[in-house]
């Protein structure tokens, strides 16, 4: 009778033994996956719904995300034309969902296309632009060209086109000093 204890006893040790170990790997393989996970992987998850981003340069801006790419997010804001954001310039979200978009789920325009390429069609476009730095300042202009790491934006008036007695200079800015571009 001694024995069957003995042997209960010891069974019963190995199997809480067992389901901490199995815990614990659990703990550790879920800190190891979020740890791979990216900013753009979450936002991913907030596609189509309000969030609120924290801007360097602009502050908090409120909005319903229609875009993420490699590099950049596309930011509807309400009664206001919409914003491109630079990743890098992003240093908070709130209203983000808890999942997380899986990489072989992303489309291919979003994964491929970095913030240079969607310069460059801005670029292309003509069109007026607000360019807000990360410091505050806020430019108004013409995207003229757009290289591999900086941007070159002909000053003029908002709201005027482009036209070589409009424009007061040409800024050069780096993509890492943009906060936020808005067309208009």
């Amino acid at each position: 009778m001694r024995w069957d204890r003995l042997f209960e006893d010891l069974e019963a040790q190995l199997e809480v033994a067992e389901r901490e170990e199995f815990a614990a790997e659990v703990s550790d393989r879920s800190r190891r996956e979020v740890a791979l996970v990216h900013l753009a992987d979450r936002l991913r998850t907030a596609l189509g719904t309000p969030v609120e981003l924290t801007i360097v340069g602009t502050g908090p801006l409120a909005g319903v995300l229609r875009r993420v790419g490699a590099s950049w997010l596309l930011l509807d804001v309400s009664a206001q034309p919409a914003a491109l954001i630079p990743s890098e310039a992003i240093l908070a979200a709130r209203g983000l969902p808890g999942g997380v978009v899986e990489p072989a789920r992303v489309g291919v325009v979003e994964s491929r296309l970095d913030l240079a390429h969607v310069l460059r069609a801005i670029t292309r476009d003509r069109a007026p632009v607000t360019l807000w730095l990360r410091d505050g300042t806020q430019c108004t202009g013409t995207l003229d060209r757009v290289g591999a790491d900086f941007v070159d934006l002909a000053e003029h008036p908002a709201g005027e086109p482009r036209r070589a007695g409009q424009v007061s200079a040409v800024r050069t800015v780096t993509f890492a000093g943009i906060g936020a571009v808005r067309p208009g």
